[in-house]
């Protein structure tokens, strides 16, 4: 049934009768336990149950309130997209024809193959990067108050004062980025110089890697990386064949086979490419990686010659020759923009982090006081005079008071917070690639992981095998063993006696006369030669740099045991066919028309392969027809997923049963069936088949029909169970993680029995608590395969007031059940999901997991993590607010995507527990001593300005000001990202710590009006302090308030310290010894002969001591009677 088409639903539940009734009584009963859905919107027609919801909502929201609270915004954002959107419009691409080695012959323009990764060009570079930084409210509220500085009438100070901070700011930012941009120019400019062989009528010539046209035929060698998209043509290896390595484009470390085109292989020399006249059909370029249509067509022949193209002849740029004697010929395709990994490069958003909103909040707060402040002194001037030009000096005058230091200091603390990490040795292998978002780490409440190499290892062993009545286990192997050998030394020695020829009734008597029960025997024998045949798996022998093909007694000397690996492009068929191995039947050799067995007496048996129908996704299941030369047989073997194959395969009792079996003790299990086919059955297929690889149209669609032609009624030879073996220390994480207040969701695309088996394995699910499996309650009562899943709003309905009135229990749920909820009870869902210990979806695309993610995002206040490591939990990572990637066995793709990358799955307990809290902690603390800068020099100013009549005149200027805030009080503020509350023992110790930092506690609105409290009373104490004291001269004012400001603000560093580190106390020195040291320097400001007074010295400490001292008081106070949860333990 297909989700989100309601009328097919009601005609596929019509046979049922038993359902319909039920559901009929069941639809009064349904206000039982009333969802939070109105009665009306349930009693419309079914077919408008999806749009019905949605439109009252966008009605809803659609009025004047709308408008005024953030519609505004969405309009005026859709009018931008649009506009981008009109005037972005790319040129539409086309299908096109390439003839071979005749560049001139295209009917279009086609882009230049050049890699061109930069942001700007020499133009753009200024205006470009002015206008990143001065599109946020901070850096443009700067602007325009140093702009406001040339006119005259509110000139304040000097320019410096001024337009020094924001010039420094913006040089480091435009340096940093001229830097980058030098970089990627370098690389791209490394990348568009590689030389390539390019063949011409004339012979060979080198061009640049920049220069490749389309249609060019171009020559790469071993371990070259492709240029451009091209379909492979010809390589020197016999077997037109060559591996080539993807992990650059999809992040797979497994090599995958192409096939030369077959009519330019078979050619005798390189040189006759062009005599013959040829041309390549290509689709028009697509994003899909996996997927190629096109065809290949000789003009030159009688009759003409016509070849299929897919997936397996083409050479994407990107990838790598992993292997061939010396080169491979491809004719080139698609260039630059339109290459598949080009096509594949996205933007990434930019991940914004919770505590830069809360900043931005808090500044857009800060801006509001300083608006009014600046009114209420022209008030009480009584807004004589020009009064608008005295507000605009007086919000000038206040400036101080939103620091532009805030956002140099918080993105150097980033960086320093991404290098303690990935210095960390107890994490080895961390990699910060986002250095923006580190804060995020302490704020996280739901984690959404991956399982397949993420919680487990990904590395797959063979425990099962099971025949219907005979199952065998790892402590039973050996009788598999004994059971290959004595099948294959049976014929062994009849052959010995002399008459080799009945060697070849005794293999087909068997399929011959079905109705006489087979031995056990050949049962086993028959499955683990399925086993070894039907499969993608290709063995290298690294020591062997290329030989001529062996026959007989060579063949058993060349395929030694010590020098073979196995190359597959899925773990699973490596694991089985390193158990066929070790029972006795060995994959010697393999290439594209063969594949060779070696048996345990020593014999090498041959099969020839007709066909191969890789495994997809759709399909959930692999075949290949083979041929075997010693008989003559012709075998269709397949394997796939149960639910696959359930209905190919002959009718019987145990299949469904015994895979339930499996996947409750956590194996991964494949079922294995073979078809006897006719040479006459085989020779209707092939021609039915070739032609449907050559149409041009519906191509997958007519080939899947005449494949699935074959799949019928096929003999069931076994079910094979893998384990994929837990994570180490994945126990012990997770229930630290659990026990921090972190919950888990465990999404994969694995059997419902499987996944469920592995959350209690791993602890995800604790063995005592329920687990509730989302299904509706008739599929119980009725064996009807309609009934077995979530389909309708009714059973929605039924289950979620069925799933309500359980407590602390576990939820399972599958996509396609998750997909029918999420379209009717959307948010009634994620609310009982949300209040789950712990959730775990199976069967979820690689779309369904950023669905997930961005539902969690939507409907609730708090952080998401996702953490992954393949291919399909890209989308997953890049959705959530914080994405962390394994390197595991399905290659980097995710951890390159992410915004950490780790080696082990229990190396996150440490990043969260320790890192996560240290960056959130050290953030707040930082941001806030910035913001407490700049309130109490603003502060100070209030006061001055309100005893001196109001006037808009500054208390300091000039150097005065920049010294302030840069080398008299960054060092020990900076200092502050050295800071730390717990030990990391201690933290790892006492998760509990952790849930604390998600409340947000550390930086809020209350924390920060405890700081402008104190920013008012200690600039209050400052200059009420310094004009009581001093001595009839306006310059002793300026020299006693800005030297116990200086004094004031290092002993508040030392006041905010938790843990000192020797680098803080060096800090605080330095700076005091910078400014003592410019006092020589600051006759302009202060009188030198006054400072040198003892005068001097006892009234700055007197003024510093009452600043300061109440708050040591008070904080000693709050320690030894509320004391936070961290100073409990660490004492």
């Amino acid at each position: 049934m297909m989700l989100g088409e309601p009328s097919e639903a009601r005609v596929t539940r019509a046979p049922c009768s038993l359902c319909r009734y039920q559901s009929e009584d069941d639809i009064s009963n349904l206000d039982e336990m009333p969802l939070m859905m109105s009665e009306e919107a349930f009693e419309n027609e079914e077919s408008d149950y999806h749009t019905l919801p949605r439109a009252r909502v966008g009605h809803r929201r659609r009025g004047l309130g709308w408008f005024l609270c953030g519609g505004w915004k969405v309009l005026c954002g859709s009018c931008c997209d649009c506009l981008l959107r009109t005037c972005r419009r790319r040129k539409e691409l086309k299908a096109r024809t390439v003839w071979l080695g005749c560049p001139e012959k295209c009917e279009e323009k086609y882009p230049k193959n050049g890699i061109k990764n930069q942001k700007y060009n020499i133009l753009t570079f200024v205006p470009g990067v002015l206008y990143q930084q001065f599109k946020f409210f901070l850096n443009l509220y700067f602007l325009v108050v140093a702009c406001s500085q040339f006119v005259p009438s509110l000139k304040i100070g000097y320019l410096y004062t001024y337009w020094a901070p924001l010039g420094f700011v913006l040089a480091v930012t435009m340096v940093r980025e001229a830097v980058d941009e030098v970089r990627r120019h370098r690389r791209d400019k490394e990348m568009n110089s590689q030389l390539y062989s390019k063949l011409t009528v004339r012979g060979k010539v080198q061009v640049k890697s920049s220069d490749i046209q389309v249609g060019d035929l171009i020559i790469v060698e071993k371990n070259q990386r492709v240029p451009a998209d091209m379909i492979f043509l010809r390589t020197s290896e016999k077997t037109g064949a060559c591996f080539i390595r993807t992990d650059q484009l999809d992040g797979e470390t497994d090599w995958k086979l192409k096939v030369a085109v077959a009519c330019t292989q078979r050619l005798p020399a390189v040189g006759d490419l062009f005599s013959i006249t040829a041309y390549v059909y290509a689709q028009q370029p697509e994003l899909d990686i996996h997927s190629f249509e096109g065809n290949f067509t000789r003009e030159d022949c009688d009759p003409p010659v016509h070849e299929s193209l897919s997936i397996e002849n083409t050479l994407w740029a990107s990838t790598v020759v992993a292997s061939g004697k010396r080169t491979v010929i491809g004719v080139v395709i698609y260039t630059g923009k339109e290459t598949r990994s080009v096509l594949n490069t996205s933007q990434s958003k930019n991940k914004v982090g919770l505590l830069d909103l809360e900043l931005n909040r808090l500044t857009k707060a800060l801006f509001l006081a300083q608006v009014v402040l600046s009114v209420v002194m022209v008030a009480l001037q009584g807004f004589v005079g020009p009064w608008f030009r005295n507000l605009f000096r007086f919000v000038v005058l206040f400036s101080y008071i939103i620091p532009i230091s805030l956002r140099v200091n918080l993105d150097m603390g980033k960086s320093a917070y991404g290098w303690i990490i990935m210095k960390d040795e107890n994490i080895p292998g961390t990699v910060v690639r986002t250095s923006t978002i580190p804060e995020e780490l302490g704020r996280l409440v739901y984690l959404l992981t991956d399982k397949t190499g993420t919680l487990t290892q990904n590395e797959m062993v063979f425990k099962r095998l099971h025949l219907g009545t005979v199952s065998y286990g790892t402590d039973t192997m050996d009788e598999v063993q004994s059971h290959i050998v004595q099948s294959h030394a049976q014929p062994c020695s009849v052959a010995s006696s002399g008459t080799g020829a009945s060697a070849t009734p005794s293999h087909t008597a068997t399929p011959s006369a079905p109705k006489v029960r087979k031995s056990v025997v050949s049962r086993v024998h028959e499955a683990v030669k399925a086993i070894a045949l039907c499969h993608n798996v290709t063995p290298v022998y690294e020591t062997r740099t290329g030989m001529a093909e062996a026959e007989g007694t060579e063949a058993d000397q060349d395929f030694g045991d010590h020098n073979r690996t196995y190359q597959a492009s899925s773990p699973d068929e490596v694991a089985l066919v390193r158990w066929t191995e070790s029972v006795g039947l060995t994959l010697v050799n393999r290439d594209l028309t063969s594949l060779q067995l070696k048996t345990p007496v020593g014999q090498i048996l041959t099969f020839t392969i007709l066909q191969i129908f890789p495994f997809t996704s759709e399909s959930k299941r692999m075949g290949i027809i083979v041929k075997e030369e010693a008989t003559g047989e012709i075998t269709f073997y397949m394997k796939g997923a149960d639910v696959a194959m359930a209905s190919i395969v002959q009718y019987n009792d145990w299949l469904e049963e015994e895979c339930g079996n499996m996947a409750r003790e956590g194996l991964r299990t494949l079922v294995v069936a073979k078809k006897s086919l006719s040479e006459e059955q085989y020779q209707d297929f092939e021609s039915r088949y070739n032609q449907a690889r050559l149409s041009l149209y519906d191509r997958a669609l007519k080939v899947a029909a005449v494949v699935e032609s074959l799949e019928r009624e096929m003999e069931l030879l076994c079910l094979t169970g893998v384990e994929d073996q837990l994570q180490t220390d994945v126990r012990p994480t997770l229930e630290l993680l659990r026990n921090a207040g972190i919950k888990i969701w465990m999404l994969t695309g694995d059997k419902l029995e499987t996944a469920t088996c592995i959350a209690k394995s791993s602890r995800l699910v604790a063995r005592s608590q329920d687990i509730h499996v989302f299904r509706p309650l008739l599929a119980v009562w009725v064996a009807c395969a309609s009934c077995q899943q979530v389909s309708n709003r009714v059973e929605a309905h039924l289950e979620l007031n069925a799933f309500r009135r359980k407590h602390d229990c576990a939820l399972v749920i599958s996509g396609d059940s998750l997909e029918v909820c999420l379209r009717y009870y959307e948010h009634e869902l994620v609310e009982l999901a949300c209040q789950c210990p712990a959730v775990v979806c199976c069967r979820c695309s690689p779309t369904q997991k950023a669905q997930i993610v961005r539902l969690l995002q939507q409907h609730t206040a708090n952080r998401t993590c996702a953490i992954g490591d393949g291919g399909n939990d890209v989308s997953m990572i890049q959705a959530a607010d914080c994405g962390i990637g394994i390197e595991g066995k399905e290659g980097r793709q995710a951890s390159l995507a992410a915004d950490f990358s780790i080696t082990q799955f229990k190396h996150i307990g440490r990043l969260l527990m320790v890192h996560g809290r240290n960056s959130y902690k050290r953030s707040a603390a930082l941001g806030q001593f910035v913001m407490h800068r700049g309130m109490i020099i603003s502060a100070m100013q209030a006061v001055f300005s309100s005893i001196f009549y109001f006037a808009s005149v500054p208390l300091y200027q000039g150097f005065l000001m920049v010294g302030y805030a840069t080398i008299y009080t960054m060092f020990p503020v900076f200092s502050l990202v050295l800071d730390q509350d717990v030990k990391p023992e201690m933290a790892l110790l006492y998760p509990e710590l952790y849930k604390d930092l998600t409340k947000g506690r550390s930086l809020s609105f209350k924390t920060f009006f405890i700081w402008a409290l104190i920013s008012v009373y200690q600039g209050g104490i400052l200059m009420y302090g310094a004009l009581v004291l001093f001595d009839q001269e306006f310059v002793h004012v300026v020299a006693i308030s800005f030297t116990a400001l200086v004094l004031t603000e290092l002993l508040m560093v030392a006041l905010t310290v938790r843990t000192w580190h020797w680098l803080m106390v060096m800090a605080e020195f330095l700076s005091l010894g910078c400014y003592l040291a410019s006092l020589a320097f600051l006759n302009e400001y202060f009188d030198l002969s006054f400072i040198a007074t003892g005068a001097f010295l006892w009234k700055v400490c007197v003024i510093t001591l009452v600043s300061c001292l109440p708050l040591y008081i008070i904080k000693y106070l709050k320690r030894k009677f509320s004391p936070p949860s961290y100073s409990k333990l660490s004492s």
